[in-house]
């Protein structure tokens, strides 16, 4: 018995559905990557640094190429051989008591600063109005943020902070709550905290690692933001 040439005959999957799902591939990682996707992989990368995943050497170059990722599809290579998601982290992070959490950007605020130093200096410091979000990676060289003279627009401010063979120094009003969440690998991670009389005063909250380097955070002896009560009573 024929087939008829009438009978309607299945079209094999293959050669031609593949073009399809290769194109749909290439939207996505040619996708614009935002500030906040380079954040996440540079978060990725500060925690296995931590925990020895990686070596001092790759993390900087692989911090490097994630400021200077242009796509979704640059950042992805940078981050494939390791752990991304893990139920624990998350866990770890929810049982957090609540005043140690970073505060979660308000929509469409992704405010923030990168400040790296590699062989070099970064400084930032003077009358600036300081962002949600503060980077600082030094490798072989120094950064420095001074927030004395800074304007704060927002009551929780966290800085990320890592050093690879450099140092990073940061100085804080006296009267600001100061937090910290980091630690020293064969290096320091020292964070004077302090929490504020007033309830309403800025809370900086500085976390990352120290690698064969040094991160020092404390406020700075003589210098106060003289208007937290005025700028609580404008607020009201």
């Amino acid at each position: 018995m024929t087939d008829s040439p009438l009978e309607k005959k299945p079209r094999p999957a293959g050669p031609e559905t593949a073009p399809a799902v290769k194109d749909a591939e290439s939207a996505a990682v040619s996708v614009r990557a935002s500030d906040a996707d380079r954040d996440r992989v540079a978060d990725i990368l500060r925690e296995a640094l931590a925990e020895g995943r990686i070596d001092a050497e790759e993390h900087s170059e692989r911090i490097d190429s994630v400021y200077k990722a242009k796509t979704v599809g640059e950042l992805e290579p940078l981050v494939r051989d390791l752990p991304v998601g893990r139920p624990e982290a998350s866990a770890a992070r929810e049982a957090a008591p609540a005043e140690y959490r970073p505060e979660a950007p308000a929509a469409g605020d992704y405010s923030k600063d990168n400040l790296v130093a590699i062989f070099s200096g970064s400084v930032r410091k003077g009358r600036f109005r300081v962002p949600a979000k503060i980077n600082a990676v030094a490798c072989f060289g120094g950064v420095e943020i001074d927030l004395t003279e800074a304007v704060f627009e927002r009551q929780h401010v966290q800085i990320n902070a890592t050093a690879v063979f450099g140092g990073i120094e940061i100085r804080v009003p006296e009267n600001v709550t100061l937090r910290q969440k980091g630690a020293g690998i064969f290096g320091g991670f020292d964070v004077r905290t302090g929490e504020s009389d007033d309830p309403h005063a800025p809370v900086v909250l500085v976390e990352g690692a120290a690698v064969f380097g040094g991160v020092d955070a404390r406020p700075k002896r003589g210098k106060r933001l003289r208007d937290l009560r005025d700028r609580r009573r404008k607020e009201l």
